[in-house]
């Protein structure tokens, strides 16, 4: 019977293609059909909401149906099994009163704000597969899900400063037909954030500390199971009325529990400085340079080059401020750009991403929201110190991610949604486990496609 290493497992189930909107200092991750589109960001989640005193709330629920052609991401020798999903989303936030609701009048010293979010999962096996196959992805049924809170204290003051934290779980596809097991994990995270912003607000300058977890529910993977402590500060000075002088510099050191699987400890670091402006209210361009290194602990594999990134975005409405950091992220426009960076591997150490991407967003007439992202660029592994995998050779593979979301807003309150996404991962490497008595094919292709409806406040 098939056997599938843990690691190669993991690996092709976390490895996910992210590029980051400068113009809204938030990440946009494309990681295949594993949750709604619109849970994950709050303004598209969110309507007008309940007033309750100096709160207001949004409470939503959503469900829809669809297909996954390969939710437990196997090649096409692996014999992929394709089913029917249904996933039921309930979701809400509470938060102090926003500046609007509140008046320019009447500035608040302290903002609230929690959010949480849950998914059910049922699988219906319909195509592919061994019967056992099957019974190990219908067996695969659960509920991720996701709990933030934020505490922002003096707001838009010279000195200001917030503090955050969560849990989230999430379920991912096994791989492991042969024994059932899941490599579900539950990542909490914690952190704080001191600013200063002097004068008019043309300075202003971050210093930030940040713990991250993830740790897996099976003991079998406890092995795996990381946390990474991170010092962060970033800054931007705006020297011209659109233009601004960035930069940001990471500190981290990221801990295994255990080193198994040729997984070590390592304390990597990244610094960047850039330039991001208007050149005309409908035109914005952001780029950003600097280097990055690994540092991993009693291993000879890091990673030490340039990373940075490029992008250029055209929005079709003008936007209507002067700074390019706060411009409105929802705000009709196209996005192109590329990103260099590294991230910690669960095949040897690190893994390079040379990745390109384009990104498309629109509103029209407050009622139908369409968003669509496409990403592609070459997967790096440096040469593996463990030549009996069969690759003690460092290799290259293509990643390629597409989505597509859509919404039309019947009312103020009530949307039909419709969601596709496709991952396409090109490997020719197949790495061998002789002490497993195992092998993987990395190469997947995978294909979902769901529609529904929701309610929101």
């Amino acid at each position: 019977m098939r056997y599938k290493s843990p690691l190669l497992a993991l690996f092709a189930s976390t490895v996910v293609s992210v590029t980051a909107d400068p113009m809204t200092a938030e990440a946009q991750v494309t990681a295949g059909a594993q949750e709604p589109a619109w849970l994950t960001d709050r303004q598209y989640r969110e309507g007008a909401g309940i007033l309750a005193g100096n709160f207001e709330l949004h409470p939503g629920a959503a469900m829809d149906f669809g297909y996954d052609s390969n939710f437990m991401r196997r090649a096409s020798d692996e014999l992929p099994v394709g089913a029917l999903q249904l996933r039921v989303s309930p979701s809400f936030s509470a938060s102090t009163l926003g500046a609007q609701r509140r008046g320019d009048s009447s500035p608040s010293t302290v903002n609230f704000r929690v959010d949480t979010g849950l998914t059910y999962h049922e699988f219906i096996p319909i195509r592919g597969g061994t019967q056992q196959d099957r019974d190990v992805l219908r067996d695969n049924r659960n509920v991720d899900g996701f709990l933030r809170m934020n505490l922002d204290m003096l707001p838009g003051k010279t000195w200001s400063g917030r503090v955050f934290g969560g849990v989230s779980r999430s379920i991912r596809p096994t791989q492991q037909a042969i024994t059932g097991s899941n490599f579900n994990r539950v990542m909490p995270g914690l952190g704080a954030d001191l600013s200063y912003m002097p004068g008019s607000g043309l300075l202003d300058w971050h210093l930030g500390y940040e713990f991250s977890g993830t740790f897996f529910e099976k003991s079998e993977f406890s092995n795996l199971s990381s946390f990474r402590n991170e010092v962060s500060t970033r800054g931007r000075w705006r020297f011209l009325p659109r233009t601004a002088v960035l930069y940001d510099g990471r500190f981290s050191f990221l801990t295994y529990s255990k080193r198994e699987f040729g997984k070590t400890s390592s304390s990597p670091v990244r610094t960047r400085v850039g330039m991001i402006g208007l050149i005309t209210p409908s035109f914005g361009a952001q780029a950003m340079v600097g280097w990055g290194a690994s540092f991993y602990k009693d291993d000879p594999q890091d990673f030490n080059s340039a990373i940075g990134q490029l992008e250029l975005k055209w929005y079709l409405q003008p936007t209507m401020v002067n700074d390019p950091t706060r411009t409105n992220p929802l705000l009709p426009g196209v996005a192109v750009g590329f990103v260099r960076d590294f991230e910690d591997s669960l095949i040897g150490t690190y893994l390079e991403r040379d990745q390109g991407y384009v990104r498309f967003n629109y509103l029209w007439g407050g009622s139908v929201l369409l968003n669509a992202e496409v990403a592609a660029g070459a997967i790096v592994f440096p040469n593996q110190d463990n030549p009996d995998r069969g690759q003690p050779n460092g290799w290259t593979d293509f990643r390629t991610d597409a989505r597509v979301f859509a919404e039309y807003r019947i009312r103020d309150w009530i949307g039909v949604t419709a969601q596709a996404d496709w991952v396409g991962y090109f490997s020719k490497t197949r790495l061998t486990f002789p002490t497993a008595n195992g092998s993987d094919n990395l190469a997947f292709q995978q294909f979902s496609a769901f529609g529904g409806g929701r309610v929101f406040w």
